[in-house]
């Protein structure tokens, strides 16, 4: 057995052993500790005044003994079935000394196994190679030392069952041990390839990467004028009548947005007034706004606004009604949130202005939206019962009318000036339910100057996580010729609470029902083997039997399979090191399921030196090359050349259409290769995703010629 094999199964029966006889670590007992905080309780009061300063003194100090041994118990414990996954031997001033990096610290007996998350010995791992000298400042002092070995291991049910190490990699059958060198060839080209799934501790030598090219990709990540690459499909969409609604239709990453930024372009060749102020192209993030923003320019455009729907109604809000508050809530309850932006509310409004007269002003306004808000329990449940049954429950709509009285109440007394604890503020919803109040109370929204706010066109991308009240408001905006694009996909729909059901059901809701929609069926962006594990994710949720054609292949996409989110970071450290040496303008997003995991992703990351690092918060992308990390719903929209997604497990997403729409998103965002990774099992969508991907003859479908 080769040495190295020999030397870690000594280390893991060494920490088995520990283990076995000192399952975790006691601590002090509490009992005692109680009983004396008892007695000094019932002693005090009687105590003698010049003794009651000591025993007070006492009393506290057992308090704070008492609270240090309960936080050590709730501290994790190491696990025996897997106790750690890196193995690190350092030698320091001559002493050679065994470290481990698990999920939990445990230093006793020789053993030495620290938390990778919070140890500052941990960067040692994560900044050196094996056989690297180095020199750190830990723990206020300064440390230098070599790196003898470096290993990772995977460990399961307590059994060793591979080590993967610079000499090569070693795996178990249970009885026999197997070496192999590391495989240092890169992935590229996967013509023909199928789906491969690494079980745990499997593929760690796998490689991002699909050719050596990189510095021929553009350093700039937005969204590129490709109007010399417009197909015959999409060219028919773009040069449309003018008039009426135009609703684009298609898969990820199959030219929407280009469509719709493109018919602005060709609309206003054929009237020049539309590059202008009058024209309004509204996009779902702030991200995507960056992203596209540069487009109309390239394309001769200069005068267009791009922006978002939130932007767009909060300068609008602010002008019709300067006396709210302008600050802007970020706590709103969810049930609040999908009741205001429920097609439902849309049509109370709409009914309350029908049945109460009133002059024709902003304050009437305002009180109508208030009076349907403060009283949605009362006014909500006959058109609930007509129009959508089921969609809230008696308890929902008394929380949410709570809800509205109490924030009500706040902003009557602040608006007539009598003393509140705090600002009032708006939740975000507020602002389509106020514009619409005024064009139902008032009639159309004006400009600066009082002059009516009339689009000549509208243009509204990923339309599907918009709520129909939002798209009211803009279409009311629009001139005789209702000219309007909507560009969507409901099957990259992540905003449950907009009320998006189906286009004929949005359409029903908007008072346009009969609109024809456009389907694009080429995905430009993913390849076909992006394509057909993205779509196998969507299950039933898919709309269309046939698969987006793809216009090339890629490499396969692979799912990887840890123990500990630490061997995940030490994987993925190493691959981005050689990713980023290579290709140095290639971009690399790691999508998470929530904020609280990009941050330990970053962390980690960060401890392991990966250069153009960044987290991405409230969607400040800098579409540069590097590695960015953040969660699923901040990259709608957007592309990159490499996508891993992490944290792929059933407690993030389980079988619900939420998760699989999320999931859809997250893997249609690689335009070349795209990793899954998780820690312990991996989501049932993500297995079924697998199987079905699997069974896909390989090959794209050869597209129509532009």
């Amino acid at each position: 057995m080769d040495p190295i094999v020999i030397d870690e199964l000594d280390l893991l029966a060494r920490v088995s052993r520990l283990l076995a006889e000192r399952p975790f670590v006691t601590g002090p007992k509490e009992g005692d500790l109680v009983n004396e905080l008892v007695r000094l309780r019932e002693e005090i009061p009687r105590a003698k005044e010049e003794d009651k300063g000591a025993l007070m003194q006492q009393y506290h100090q057992h308090v704070s003994v008492l609270e240090r041994i309960r936080e050590g118990k709730q501290r994790a414990q190491v696990d025996p079935d897997s106790p750690y996954f890196a193995h690190l031997r350092l030698e320091e001033n001559g002493q050679v000394r065994d470290l481990c990096l698990g999920k939990a610290t445990r230093i006793e007996e020789g053993i030495r196994i620290v938390d990778w998350r919070n140890a500052p010995i941990s960067k040692i791992f994560y900044r050196y190679s094996q056989g690297d000298d180095y020199e750190e400042e830990l723990a206020g002092r300064s440390v230098i030392g070599e790196v003898l070995a470096r290993r990772t291991v995977t460990i399961h049910g307590g059994e060793l069952l591979r080590i993967d190490a610079p000499e090569g990699v070693w795996t178990t059958d249970g009885e026999q041990w197997t070496h192999r060198d590391r495989d240092a060839v890169r992935l590229r080209g996967g013509q023909g390839a199928a789906l491969r799934a690494h079980g745990a501790g499997e593929g760690f030598d796998r490689r991002l990467g699909t050719d050596l090219e990189g510095n021929r990709r553009r350093q700039d990540k937005r969204l590129p004028d490709i109007a010399g690459l417009i197909d015959p499909e999409q060219f028919a969409l773009i040069t449309k009548p003018s008039s009426g609604f135009v609703v684009v239709r298609g898969s990820a990453g199959s030219g929407k947005t280009t469509v719709a930024l493109h018919r602005i372009a060709w609309l206003a060749y054929e009237d020049p007034s539309i590059n202008s102020e009058r024209t309004l192209f509204i996009v779902f993030s702030s991200a995507l706004r960056d992203y596209v923003g540069h487009v109309l320019p390239a394309l001769g455009v200069e005068n267009v606004g791009v922006t978002t729907f939130h932007a767009w109604a909060v300068e609008q809000r602010r002008r019709h009604f300067p006396s709210l508050p302008k600050a802007i809530r970020e706590d709103t309850p969810a049930v609040v949130v999908r009741l205001k932006t429920h097609p439902v509310l849309m049509d109370a409004l709409e009914e309350h202005i029908q049945r109460n007269k009133g002059p024709a002003t902003g304050e009437q306004a305002l009180d109508d939206w208030s009076s349907v808000l403060v009283h949605c329990d009362e006014i909500l449940p006959p058109i609930l019962a007509e129009k959508a049954p089921g969609a809230f429950s008696e308890a929902e709509l008394q929380r949410a009318a709570r809800w509205c009285r109490d924030r009500h109440a706040e902003l009557v007394s602040w608006m007539e000036q009598v003393e509140v604890e705090q600002r009032p503020e708006m939740d975000a919803e507020d602002d389509a339910l106020l514009l619409r109040a005024w064009q139902l109370r008032v009639g159309p929204l004006r400009r600066k100057g009082g002059a009516s706010l009339t689009y000549r066109h509208v243009a509204i991308d990923e339309v599907q996580d918009f709520s129909p009240l939002e798209v009211r408001v803009l279409l009311d905006c629009t001139d005789e010729k209702k000219s309007i694009t909507l560009a969507g996909d409901t099957q990259q729909h992540v905003m449950q609470e907009s009320g998006f059901t189906s286009w004929e059901g949005f359409f029903r809701h908007l008072g346009v029902a009969g609109t024809t929609v456009s389907t694009l069926k080429i995905s430009y962006r993913c390849s076909a083997e992006v394509i057909r594990f993205s779509m196998a994710l969507l299950g039933d949720l898919r709309e269309d039997e046939a698969m987006p054609v793809a216009t090339r292949n890629g490499p396969p996409v692979e799912l990887f399979q840890f123990t500990d989110h630490g061997a995940c970071v030490a994987f993925l450290a190493d691959v981005l090191e050689g990713l980023l040496h290579d290709e140095p303008l290639a971009s690399v997003a790691i999508l998470t399921p929530a904020a609280e995991v990009s941050r330990a992703y970053f962390d980690g990351l960060s401890h392991a030196d990966v250069p153009r690092l960044r987290l991405v918060e409230s969607q400040a992308f800098t579409f540069a090359p590097g590695v960015e990390i953040t969660e699923i719903e901040q990259v709608k929209g957007l592309e990159f050349d490499y996508v891993v997604i992490v944290d792929a497990g059933a407690s993030w997403f389980p079988d619900t259409p939420a998760a699989r729409r999320l999931l859809h998103v997250a893997a249609t965002r690689a335009v070349h290769q795209l990793w899954v990774c998780t820690t312990g099992s991996p989501s049932p969508v993500v297995r079924e995703a697998i199987a079905e991907a699997s069974a896909e003859p390989p090959g794209p479908d050869a597209p129509p010629s532009p």
